[in-house]
């Protein structure tokens, strides 16, 4: 089974880059429902893209869980450090480039979302090939990427008023 670990890996590639860029537009596509807000963008803040990253790469790592997760004791700890490797890497990306060039066109922002995701899973693939995470407690990884979560549903409807959750187009937080 530890043989298909890169294949598993492209899967979620795949599965993460699709579905998050669907998130990207699901708020706007249910005419601003509540109901989606949690999970898609709500607005062109950085931390409402990040969410297109970490919810998709959640819910694939509880399928990939469910087939291979038996076969690595340190699953939900190499799925925590993939995660939040991605969150981090987009606003580390774009406020490098941005603050390199003055502004960060779309298409830019784009490549950046399809970058982060796929060195995720790279860092995934090698973590779980060499066994280089000592996993002592897959319970409080899984109850960090929890936290997380409920950060970003939190923060949909009561952010922060600092650049991190401002959209750049009309100057709002959130929704």
């Amino acid at each position: 089974m530890k043989n298909s670990i890169s294949v598993w890996q492209l899967a979620g590639f795949i599965f993460t880059s699709v579905f998050g860029v669907l998130l990207h537009f699901l708020f706007d596509w249910s005419g601003g429902s509540v109901s989606v807000a949690p999970f898609s963008a709500v607005n062109e803040s950085i931390w409402e893209h990040l969410k297109l990253l970490f919810f998709p790469m959640l819910i694939f790592a509880f399928i990939e869980n469910r087939y291979i997760g038996k076969d690595y004791k340190n699953f939900w700890c190499v799925k925590l450090i993939g995660i939040l490797f991605g969150v981090v890497l987009i606003p580390v990306f774009y406020y490098l480039i941005n603050g390199a060039f003055g502004r960060t066109p779309d298409w830019v922002n784009i490549v950046i979302f399809f970058v982060a995701v796929g060195l995720s899973y790279l860092i995934e693939s090698w973590l779980f090939k060499n066994n280089a995470v000592i996993c002592k407690s897959p319970k409080t990884a899984l109850l960090t990427l929890w936290i997380v979560g409920v950060l970003f549903i939190v923060f949909t409807f009561v952010p922060p008023h600092i650049p991190l959750f401002q959209d750049p187009m009309t100057g709002d937080y959130g929704i």
